[in-house]
């Protein structure tokens, strides 16, 4: 039997494959499903994206914390990766907003981590195999084989209701940059710090919810939009975001979703949703908008999908909807547009944290949804 050598780490992936480096971060075990993120640059932002809840994510950049750690770029309160994989950690941090190194970070949050030569080796494998779980063990005594026993027995991704496990517990609000326009409702499945706040540049008072909170809950802040976030887990557990959400559609407010919110809008439409081979992950992802044309580099990060037609509008409780925006890679549903009804959904980031920003126009897009007069409430003193 192979043995993890003592003194070092190991990642191992459930189908036995083994990677072995030094302990990089926190030192113990850790398990989550094993995923890369192809970005060059962002990995504050990375680490403390909710959607990232119980995932091993590996960084294909080959530097990582050139930068260090500062208190301006965190999406939360906390990392929230389940561990994490580099191929060689910086030596120094250098950066005039540096605080800490980000080892220092991951150490002081228990992040198990491991860097390790063979990132690349690790993402063509994942792209051949598809994401798997995995498990982080640094200084083990057991074979590898008993370590992948043990990642084996590991919670799946797939059937797992995340979001109320990184929501926030009580609502909060983001107030307005200068005159306030407008009231969002803004549904927590694992919300980053920038959303609400590119919402709020644009003039939304924005009230976060829980992602537990009810059609009732929502309609009660009689609010001019609703919004739901990005979020970890399986679509198909979050019987109650859908539930919500209907009643909302029924309501004829406004609708915004992204990433986990554009799945459960396309669940509300009736539509499935599916485990993606490997997913996207990073900030550079051409996704093409095929009204217009266009393609915008954006930041994604998902696993699963919505199942749609791509081949013209079709009808859903909520009168007519398309598929708005693909992927160019592998042509997965990239957005969803009802035609009928004030709503829209993309499954990528457009609050750019870490950019591309190519992509931010949604938010105005939102906005000229709220402001028309026929599927809205003005807000006071505003002419629309």
């Amino acid at each position: 039997m192979t043995r993890a050598t003592t003194g070092t780490a190991v990642l191992v992936l459930e189908d036995g494959r083994a990677f072995h480096g030094t302990p990089y971060g926190a030192e113990g075990e850790t398990f989550g499903e094993m995923v890369f993120s192809t970005g060059m640059t962002g990995y504050q932002e990375t680490l403390t994206d909710p959607s990232y809840h119980r995932q091993i994510v590996a960084m294909t950049a080959p530097h990582i914390g050139n930068t260090g750690v500062n208190d301006e770029d965190p999406e939360s309160s906390r990392i929230w990766v389940a561990g994490y994989v580099v191929r060689e950690p910086a030596r120094v941090a250098s950066n005039w907003r540096s605080r800490r190194s980000l080892d220092e970070e991951l150490r002081a949050q228990g992040v198990v981590g491991i860097a390790m030569p063979g990132t690349r080796a690790l993402t063509r494998h994942l792209r051949e195999r598809g994401a798997m779980r995995a498990g982080v063990f640094t200084s083990p005594a057991a074979p590898v084989e008993e370590l992948a026993e043990k990642v084996r027995n590991s919670p799946s991704m797939v059937g797992a209701d995340l979001a109320k496990e990184v929501s926030t517990a009580e609502p909060y609000v983001v107030p307005a940059h200068g005159r306030k326009r407008f009231t969002v409702a803004a549904v927590d499945l694992g919300i980053k710090a920038m959303t609400p706040y590119r919402m709020a540049e644009r003039g939304c008072e924005v009230h976060v919810l829980p992602a537990g909170a009810t059609a009732a809950d929502i309609l009660a802040l009689d609010p001019d939009g609703v919004f739901l976030s990005n979020g970890p887990g399986d679509p198909a557990t979050a019987d109650y975001a859908v539930e919500a959400l209907t009643g909302v559609l029924d309501a004829g407010r406004p609708v915004f979703g992204i990433c986990f919110g554009n799945q459960i809008l396309g669940r509300a439409l009736g539509l499935g949703t599916y485990k993606l081979r490997y997913g996207h992950r990073g900030v550079n992802q051409p996704v093409q908008d095929r009204r217009t044309g266009k393609v915008d580099i954006s930041a994604h990060n998902h696993g699963f999908a919505v199942r749609a037609p791509l081949d013209g509008p079709f009808d859903t409780p909520y009168g007519r909807a398309e598929v708005s925006h693909v992927n160019l890679n592998d042509d997965c549903v990239e957005g969803l547009r009802l035609l009928d009804y004030p709503g829209f959904s993309v499954q990528y980031h457009p609050e750019a944290a870490a950019g591309p920003h190519d992509a931010a126009g949604l938010f105005d897009e939102f906005c000229a949804l709220m402001a028309r007069p026929d599927t809205t409430v003005k807000a006071e003193g505003e002419s629309v």
